[in-house]
């Protein structure tokens, strides 16, 4: 260590493959970005504006939709901005700051999710208990468990990352400070927080993930018995297209961070990467809140209401 000063800021490798394409990479990316953050947005402001979506339902969609303009804007301004610069550096702090956010918020996520499977679940396989059992008081502890568990969990992790000492190299192949490209950094043997990361991961993606599969599995087994096909077909349709996300959602972050964290192929990680944290937040808006029709009616009348006023 005597031979070596200490890091303090690193660089983001980002994608120097697109860099003749950086023009058509950012438009893309900043409009999905937009698209994102639009669409959550809307649903946290008509949600709050329409006593009628004031149910459990949409109570979870609102910490959802939080929690995932949490995570890309933690990543994807960065990015940008990493697009149009000649050097993209970020100083120690900022850059365990930013893995810190990103890991805690899909932990959270991770809950939350789980939680809207139960809830879909009760509403439609038990829907004369439901009010019984989803009370404010439920939603509010399950609500608080997610963020306060979600950052509890990752934090612990986070701090140990924070005292390794960090020299000689600083890039980071990566467009954020993914845990695995800067453990590979560190001057001192990380096999035990990798260890500790991997459990972690495992726990709370499987168990949130084979949850969730569970109330997916009751919720088709209900759908399946009604007698309307036309109803069936749009319960079902809906269901798949909840389930889908989900899936891809999980299934990629299980491919990257069930293993080892500095192993993998860091450019397949980048783009799976990529994927979670710009196009699957640009859908969640869409499959889960707009293109329900309460929603929409809810959004037309907070509109009219807007102008008349």
């Amino acid at each position: 260590m005597a031979n070596f000063s200490l890091v303090t800021e690193f660089i983001l490798l980002g994608f120097p493959e697109l860099q003749r394409q950086k023009t058509a990479f950012f438009t893309i990316l900043l409009l999905m970005y937009l698209i994102s953050v639009t669409g959550h947005c809307l649903i946290i402001v008509v949600v709050f504006m329409e006593t009628k979506l004031h149910t459990p339902m949409y109570f979870f969609l609102i910490n959802f939709s939080m929690a995932e303009i949490c995570s890309t804007t933690t990543e994807v301004p960065k990015l940008l901005a990493n697009i149009l610069s000649e050097k993209s550096t970020i100083c120690f702090a900022c850059c365990m700051a930013q893995g810190l956010m990103v890991f805690a918020m899909g932990a959270v996520v991770f809950i939350i999710l789980t939680v809207m499977s139960f809830d879909r679940y009760v509403a439609i396989c038990k829907p004369l208990q439901y009010k019984t059992i989803m009370t404010n008081e439920l939603c509010l502890c399950l609500m608080l468990l997610a963020w306060v568990g979600g950052f509890v969990i990752i934090f612990s992790q986070s701090s140990v990352v924070w005292t390794y000492p960090y020299c000689g190299d600083n890039i980071i192949d990566h467009f954020f400070c993914d845990v695995g490209p800067v453990l590979k950094l560190a001057c001192a043997d990380t096999t035990l927080i990798e260890l500790i990361g991997l459990i972690y991961g495992a726990t709370i993606m499987w168990g949130s993930f084979g949850l969730s599969l569970i109330s997916y599995t009751f919720i088709i087994a209900t759908i399946i018995r009604i007698p309307s096909a036309t109803g069936r077909s749009k319960a079902f349709f809906t269901c798949a297209s909840h389930l889908t996300i989900v899936t891809m959602f999980y299934l990629g972050l299980m491919f990257m961070y069930l293993r080892p964290a500095t192993h993998g192929d860091p450019h397949v990680n980048k783009v799976v990467s990529l994927v979670r944290t710009s196009f699957i937040p640009m859908l969640n808006p869409f499959i889960y809140t707009i293109r329900n029709k309460d929603f929409k009616i809810a959004a037309w009348k907070a509109v009219r209401r807007k102008v008349f006023l």
